[in-house]
């Protein structure tokens, strides 16, 4: 009997699919639009657009921004798109709702355009446990585009992996 310690993991045909490695690179903004309202709650049409046109909208350059507004007030629809189409020549992408919408809205993109031909047929780990904020949305959108296309997929590490799909 051999002493020789064999890799089964390395020498099997599992393909490790790491979110992490798709996260695109600029920074994350939360532009909060409440202090450009008239106490926090009224927008006033005038001084709206006046905030808007003086704002030095290129601090966005390549940035991610969601859009909100953090006071219980009723913002017609028109103010964001205002906004969002100052932001246009800037940010990378504009959004309303908070930073995990954002990064969720991103990685929709991200997944969108990935080319998984070279998973066909092939059992997958999508692997968890990332250092960057990949959202868990993410994941379920990865699962979704891979099912058609994967002989099997887990989650998880090699060695610890939890199965969610088998083709029959």
């Amino acid at each position: 009997m051999s002493d020789e310690i064999i890799n089964r993991v390395a020498n099997s045909a599992l393909v490790t699919l790491n979110l992490e490695d798709y996260y695109p690179k600029g920074q994350r903004i939360l532009f909060d639009i409440k202090d450009w309202l008239f106490e926090g709650f009224v927008l006033r049409e005038k001084e709206f657009r006046n905030e808007v046109a003086t704002y030095n909208w290129s601090q966005y350059q390549d940035c991610y921004v969601a859009l909100t507004c953090s006071t219980d007030a009723i913002i017609p629809g028109w103010a964001f798109m205002l906004i969002s189409l100052q932001l246009q020549p800037f940010a990378k992408k504009t959004i309303i709702g908070n930073l995990e919408a954002l990064e969720t809205s991103i990685y929709q993109d991200v997944i969108n355009n990935l080319d998984l031909t070279e998973f066909t047929d092939k059992p997958i780990i999508i692997k968890g446990c990332s250092k960057k904020p990949v959202p868990q949305n993410a994941y379920i959108m990865l699962a979704n585009k891979l099912k058609p296309i994967a002989k099997s997929i887990m989650y998880g590490e090699a060695c610890s992996s939890v199965p969610l799909y088998k083709k029959k």
